[in-house]
């Protein structure tokens, strides 16, 4: 799956969910909703720190505003993690095409080294 997720269909999902069920799971080893709606949105802003800083290098001595947050409603959440998401897509806007080939995003702490165009689009 490539970075860029599909919000807002996400969005209209999440809205759907009534309060009630932000904390059932399908099973016992399952996120709740809620974990996971924070999931998604917490993990887009730590692929920004990685590919702002080309690398897992963007997660060291991190502060990851998301862990302090408690997560209360979809819209608390949605609203906080607004402007993370802000800064992520001005960032997406600053990308050359060129820079899709040459800008080399280093994960080989997990194995891998990637272009930041197959980062993207999550090939």
């Amino acid at each position: 799956m490539g970075v860029l997720l599909p919000l807002k269909s996400g969005i209209k999902v999440w809205k759907a969910i009534p309060e009630q069920k932000l904390n059932w799971k399908p099973d016992g080893e399952a996120l709740t909703c809620a974990e996971m709606m924070r999931h998604i949105l917490e993990a887009e802003f730590l692929y920004h720190q990685i590919l702002i800083r080309k690398g897992s290098v963007g997660l060291s001595n991190l502060s990851n505003p998301f862990k302090d947050n408690s997560f209360t409603t979809v819209d608390n959440e949605l609203a906080f993690a607004q402007p993370y998401r802000k800064n992520f897509l001005e960032y997406i806007n600053t990308i050359s095409v060129s820079d899709f080939e040459t800008i080399r995003i280093d994960r080989s702490d997990v194995g891998y080294v990637r272009t930041l165009g197959d980062m993207l689009l999550g090939e």
